[in-house]
C-alpha cells in the first residue's frame, strides 16, 4: 500500500473530509488532494505531523507493509464497534427515560383519578385545578431530572 493509500485509508476510517484534515494540519485542502492522489509527497514536518494526528508510526507511512495495513484496519473495526455501542447504549437509555417518563405520567393521572374521585365524594374544594396543575408540574419537573441525570453520567 502507497503512501496515498494509506492516507486515504487514515482519513476515511477517523471519518474525517479532507478540508477537516487540512485544518488540522494548517493546509490546502488541495494539498491534501495532491497528497492522497499520488502528485505530491508532503514534507518532512507534515508526514510528521499525520503520524501524530493519525497515531501511527513514521514506518507505516512511509514502507509498505501488509502486517501494519491490517492493524490499522484492526483500529478502524475497533472504532466502529465503539461508536456502534455507544450509539446502542444512548438508544437504551433514550428507551428507559421515555418508560420513566411514561410510568411518572400514568401515576399523576392515577392520583388525578384518585383525587378525582375524593374530590366528588367529599365535595371539598381542596381538589381544584390548581393542586391538578402542580402535580402535573411536579410530575414535568421530575421527567426532566431523569433526562438530565440519564444524559449527564457520560
Amino acid at each position: 500500500m502507497e503512501f496515498s493509500e494509506k492516507l486515504i485509508t487514515l482519513r476515511k476510517g477517523r471519518e474525517l473530509t479532507q478540508e477537516q484534515l487540512a485544518e488540522q494540519l494548517n493546509v490546502s485542502r488541495q494539498s491534501i488532494s495532491k497528497w492522497e492522489s499520488g502528485q505530491v509527497i508532503p514534507e518532512v514536518e507534515k508526514i510528521v505531523e499525520l503520524s501524530k494526528a493519525f497515531n501511527v508510526t513514521l514506518d507505516y507511512l512511509l514502507k509498505p507493509s501488509e502486517i501494519d495495513e491490517l492493524s490499522v484496519k484492526t483500529d478502524m473495526l475497533e472504532q466502529q464497534q465503539k461508536q456502534l455501542l455507544s450509539r446502542e447504549q444512548t438508544r437504551t437509555k433514550i428507551f428507559k427515560n421515555i418508560l420513566y417518563s411514561a410510568a411518572i405520567y400514568l401515576i399523576f393521572l392515577a392520583a388525578f383519578f384518585v383525587g378525582h374521585y375524593f374530590h366528588f365524594a367529599l365535595e371539598s374544594e381542596v381538589w381544584g385545578k390548581p393542586v391538578i396543575f402542580a402535580e402535573f408540574l411536579v410530575a414535568t419537573a421530575i421527567v426532566i431530572v431523569i433526562w438530565a441525570k440519564s444524559f449527564n453520567k457520560r
